[in-house]
């Protein structure tokens, strides 16, 4: 079996401030402020890179209130990713902030589970309020990517590349999937939006945005202890503390690009 291990970064380039009774479906007796934070993700090994959800772009950041701290080009740059020259994207799912700038990975292929494509495209758009989750240009964009033969559909569960597999597992969306990584220190989970904040896991109250609850939460209690021995090997999508929790890939870094794959250096 091919032993690749991988680092794997969050790269934070946006932030909303947030209260928590936003954060939790149904709201939260406990308010107070719990801002978000918006990531995307680089798994790189000697021989391959792998971006991980491709952000939203600035105008769409305005429309919706966001701020966008650093361009998700920027971003990679820091890792001296250039995007021009990656040839693996994975889309988690296809909201807004998971999806959008596609454009710039002219040559990749992107890797997306057919039910998040199908999800997009039927009737539950006919909901306002899940479809307001979506940026209609970026489901068009997706579109045309499938018409023009770089889209790849993952499988449920699918070894991607040697130590870098998918895995569906929906609530979020129809179609969320998973990131499984194997690090020198083990594997590690992105969550991406199946786990917003770790306060979700810790309280089993999942985030407000969410399609299948009772679904996310089998996540919580099945899904994530099969793909990881660890509940903190699994890194939420949206979280503050990842970058507190984790250290700085380098020097000048701190508080924006966030080295996962050597385990952290505080404890919740």
């Amino acid at each position: 079996m091919n032993g690749a291990t991988y680092e794997v970064f969050a790269v934070r380039y946006g932030h909303m401030d947030r209260r928590a009774s936003e954060n939790f479906l149904g709201g939260c007796a406990c308010d107070g402020p719990m801002p978000i934070d918006y990531y995307v993700w680089v798994v790189r090994s000697a021989d391959r890179t792998v971006v991980v959800d491709t952000g939203f772009g600035p105008a769409e950041g305005v429309r919706r209130g966001r701020s966008v701290l650093n361009s998700v080009g920027t971003g990679l740059a820091a890792l001296g990713v250039e995007p021009a020259h990656v040839d693996d994207v994975v889309l988690t799912h296809l909201h807004y902030d998971h999806a959008g700038n596609l454009g710039l990975f002219p040559r990749a292929r992107f890797h997306v589970q057919e039910r998040e494509l199908q999800f997009v495209v039927g009737r539950h758009m006919a909901d306002p309020t899940t479809a307001s989750a979506y940026c209609v240009e970026e489901i068009v964009d997706a579109v045309h990517l499938v018409h023009a033969g770089r889209v790849r559909f993952s499988a449920e569960d699918e070894e991607l590349f040697p130590g870098l597999s998918v895995h569906l597992v929906g609530g979020h969306t129809g179609g969320t999937q998973v990131v499984r990584v194997r690090t020198a220190r083990g594997p590690l989970l992105l969550a991406s939006d199946a786990l917003h904040f770790y306060a979700n896991h810790e309280k089993r109250h999942v985030f407000a945005v969410t399609h299948d609850p009772d679904g996310l939460l089998e996540v919580y209690d099945r899904r994530f202890p099969e793909l990881v021995d660890d509940p903190d090997d699994v890194v939420p999508g949206h979280d503050p503390l990842v970058l507190t929790r984790y250290p700085a890939a380098r020097t000048g870094l701190e508080g924006y690009v966030a080295l996962l794959s050597d385990g952290r250096t505080t404890t919740p």
